[in-house]
């Protein structure tokens, strides 16, 4: 029986902990273990007195043949383990269900918030000092209410504090972000000291307990134990994450923010003032994140695994891309196309011609934005960290967009169909895709603690470009019925030829058996580039390599899918092939794993 409490860990709470572990090791970052160890080591901390003064004030005991004997001011081993274990346990669950959040769209501030999310932190603030009073009022009393009341004044004006601080953030950030991780663990706990009460494990002397059971024998002040300290935990997290969503958000402020930052580094970003935030960047990558979680799905899913402000970069780059590609495609008319596009290369004349001027010089680019392009484009031009990313790719990117154009053209036979030849196949695939494969190494290069010498850079900004062959090609043998829809055929003609097939009977008739054999024909060109360029992926740094992989296998699947006789036809979006939630995130928990 001197064993029983350790059962209780080895039974219980060490295999939920070990579970946890298992699911998110391949996602766990050197951030999120420090995040955890400084939790944990506050808990303990704060903990470690607050429960020797009940043992020593006979509100705690533990009997003699439940316990191995060590103790650290009163409070047995096994006591002390439960105070890491449940941090542990409960930081984990948070780590889990945030990592695909981007918390810099949720930081705000009171001119930011909607009334109703006033009112909430006002009531929570009022609710919390209520707590602190009753708790107080409890303890002075003594007799039945103390546990209950001791609970309260210890860990309310914690939560107060926290509560304070990131109230607003707390409010924006998805419902199950913050609820999940206190409920499951709170729940589960509750459940596991119902069947230690009920064995004599551990116990609440009576006279100091109020003798309200929840169910079985789990008491009311065990069950708000539980729910306040998986509370203070998951607030502690929160607090922990809204002070870097600040730190990474904010560049001019922070212009020098590591990857991992120091306590005062956090506190400084925890305690800027709100006033001072900028808001019209925090609500364009708002709006950056809803066009990827729209338009890249893909994209978006590897993003979470992304450290720091690279992850903010890469949004912005995505979304620029896809905002570009929008005002281009969404044209009514050639002409209003082609509109779309000299604009588009007269912000980066401009963006490039005021590099490296004085702050104010961005005004005349921000102008020319706000003048010609509509209000919900803007702020994806006006976010493009043009400051870290060369303009020829760019400008290849818009060399795309008129090749896309072209189909719009009138040849001999009628329309005009640009990929005459695998030449013309690859010089479209460079354009729209290695383009934004290159600018997103060189945002590795610079946000990566880790540098590379010229000749890796070089071999890797070679391999990205190969690899954005392979997945435009994915790219198009996915949307063959799409772009037919729209009048595009981007498989080469010659192609087509060899199978007596003009472009005209791919628009009439795309779903003919042959088009499923040009299809499987672009897919082997597609793997083939891939097997080319993946094992150079293997020289990125270590913070990125393992996302960058999942970015690119994430992508590779929907080509491995279509290569499946079952799959060609079984899940369909639009028209599109789709690989099932289940499996995108198999694949990057797999690729994560290996990276």
């Amino acid at each position: 029986m001197a064993y029983d409490y350790a059962l209780v860990h080895l039974k219980y709470t060490i295999p939920f902990a070990g579970l946890l572990t298992l699911i998110l090791r391949p996602l766990l970052t050197k951030l999120d273990l420090y995040k955890t160890a400084t939790l944990i080591l506050v808990a303990f901390c704060a903990t470690l007195p607050w429960d020797s003064y009940l043992i020593r004030h006979g509100v705690w005991s533990y009997p003699p043949d439940a316990i191995a004997g060590p103790r650290l001011f009163g409070v047995p081993a096994e006591e002390l383990f439960f105070f890491v274990i449940q941090t542990y346990i409960t930081s984990m669950l948070y780590i889990l269900l945030n990592k695909p959040v981007l918390h810099a769209q949720f930081i705000t501030n009171r001119d930011d918030s909607s009334s109703t999310s006033r009112r909430l932190r006002t009531l929570g603030q009022v609710f919390l000092v209520g707590c602190i009073a009753v708790g107080a009022a409890l303890v002075k009393k003594g007799g039945e209410g103390t546990y209950l009341g001791l609970i309260l004044v210890w860990a309310c004006p914690f939560t107060l504090l926290t509560w304070s601080l990131s109230g607003y953030f707390i409010i924006k950030l998805p419902l199950a972000c913050v609820a999940t991780p206190i409920i499951v663990p709170t729940v589960y706990l509750w459940i596991v000291d119902e069947l230690a009460l009920g064995r004599g494990t551990w116990a609440i002397e009576s006279g100091t307990k109020l003798g309200w059971r929840i169910w079985g024998s789990l008491e009311l002040e065990e069950a708000v134990f539980f729910l306040v300290t998986n509370t203070l935990i998951v607030f502690g997290m929160v607090a922990f994450d809204r002070g870097l969503a600040v730190l990474y958000t904010f560049p001019e402020r922070f212009p020098n923010a590591p990857q991992t930052p120091s306590p005062g580094f956090l506190f400084k970003a925890l305690f800027t003032d709100p006033a001072k935030y900028d808001m019209v960047r925090v609500k364009g990558i708002r709006e950056a994140v809803v066009t990827l979680r729209r338009k890249s799905r893909s994209f978006y899913l590897a993003s979470s695994v992304f450290p720091g402000r690279l992850r903010i970069d890469l949004v912005l780059l995505y979304s620029f891309c896809r905002v570009a590609d929008d005002l281009v495609d969404e044209s009514r008319t050639e002409s209003e196309a082609l509109e779309w596009i000299n604009k588009l290369s007269n912000y980066l004349d401009l963006a490039y011609g005021f590099e490296g001027q004085s702050p104010s010089s961005r005004r005349y680019v921000d102008a020319y934005v706000e003048r010609n392009f509509p209000k919900a484009t803007q702020s994806a031009l006006e976010l493009l960290p043009t400051n870290l990313l060369p303009k020829g790719p760019l400008y290849e990117l818009l060399e795309g967009f008129k090749m896309d154009l072209s189909f719009a053209g009138t040849g001999s036979n009628g329309v005009q169909f640009p990929i005459k030849d695998e030449t013309d196949l690859e010089t479209y695939a460079h354009r729209v895709a290695s383009t934004v494969g290159e600018l997103c190494l060189w945002l590795v290069f610079h946000h990566c603690d880790t540098k590379l010498s010229e000749d890796k850079k070089s071999s890797l900004i070679l391999a990205a470009q190969t690899m954005g062959h392979a997945l435009q090609y994915v790219n198009i043998a996915r949307d063959i019925l799409v772009d037919a829809e729209m009048g595009r055929v981007y498989l080469p003609v010659n192609w087509l030829k060899a199978e007596n097939l003009t472009p005209q009977d791919i628009v009439r008739n795309p779903k003919q058996p042959k088009v499923e054999y040009l299809r499987q024909r672009l897919l082997d060109r597609a793997f083939k580039e891939y097997d080319r360029s993946r094992d150079t992926m293997n020289i990125l740094p270590s913070e990125v390599r393992g996302p960058l992989i999942v970015a690119v296998e994430s992508y590779m699947e929907i080509g491995r899918v279509l290569r499946e006789k079952t799959g060609v036809h079984s899940k369909s979006r639009k028209g599109r092939a789709t690989v099932p939630r289940s499996r995108r995130l198999w694949v990057a928990w797999k690729n994560l794993s290996a990276a």
